[in-house]
């Protein structure tokens, strides 16, 4: 799969040197270049680009004022780029991709590209369900009527509770309760707010038992629930702080911005 993309910034060295990183990216094309947003809005809704990097301080229009400015048509991923940390907050309220410091660097870049192809896969993993979906309703519509619940199902095959043996006792767990995971090694260290608990099991496993809608990684030895999160704090270093119902914070690091995107509107 090609990534059209479309690179976006009022200073002509920072496109020509954005241009010259991506080349290390086969599947990358950068089908057009714009240095204001006024026509950054107007290329996207022509060229109807896969991915746009786009610089947030510019005369005129403003990267956020792009992202507003294609709401109306389905609108591409984007990477903000920007030499000010302090609007990475706004970034994640914007639901871009990842947020890169100017000079952009190589590490963080094929970080970002790599999220884009697994949004990208998402997202037509999902056409694809529904264009199934379509023909199924044509062709044997009481065969179609046993997928349209898809949340349900998918609800179905995760855990609603959780056994926990703990210094020599049992523990049933509702998952709903459970507040954020911590790693320690092959341990898992289950927070519910007004509890904690020891479960004996990998980080890795323990994830393919909880839905992903709720339940998401925001550090590389955490897990954070969702539901239960109630005010997002900025940090240094484009990185954050969510405050859970407890009151207890949980930090994001830098890899796992993308999560806060999917609940900060």
């Amino acid at each position: 799969m090609t990534i059209r993309t479309i690179l976006v910034d009022d200073e002509k060295l920072a496109i020509q040197g954005l241009q010259v990183r991506l080349q290390a990216f086969d599947d990358v094309e950068v089908i057009d270049t714009c240095s204001n947003g006024r026509e950054a809005i107007r290329k996207i809704k022509t060229e109807k680009p896969d991915l746009v990097f786009l610089d947030i301080q510019m005369p005129g229009f403003d990267g956020f004022s792009v992202v507003k400015g294609v709401m109306e048509i389905e609108p591409p991923l984007f990477v903000f780029v920007t030499a000010y940390e302090e609007h990475a907050i706004r970034a994640f309220e914007a639901n871009a991709v990842n947020y890169l410091m100017k000079p952009v660097d190589e590490v963080r870049l094929a970080d970002t590209i790599e999220r884009v192809r697994e949004r990208l896969a998402q997202k037509k993993s999902s056409e694809d369900a529904e264009q199934l979906l379509d023909v199924l309703a044509e062709v044997a519509p009481d065969r179609a009527a046993e997928f349209t619940d898809a949340d349900g199902s998918a609800a179905d095959r995760f855990e609603k509770l959780i056994n926990v043996k703990d210094r020599g006792q049992i523990f049933r767990v509702e998952v709903d309760s459970i507040e954020h995971i911590e790693a320690a090694g092959d341990y898992m260290c289950i927070y519910t707010g007004d509890n904690s608990l020891i479960l004996r099991e990998t980080m890795k496993d323990l994830e393919r038992r909880l839905d992903p809608r709720k339940f998401q990684r925001v550090h590389r030895s955490t897990i954070v629930n969702l539901d239960q999160v109630r005010q997002v704090k900025p940090h240094t270093n484009g990185e954050c702080f969510l405050v859970l119902d407890s009151g207890a914070e949980v930090k994001v690091s830098r890899s796992y911005r993308d999560v806060v995107a999917r609940f900060v509107h």
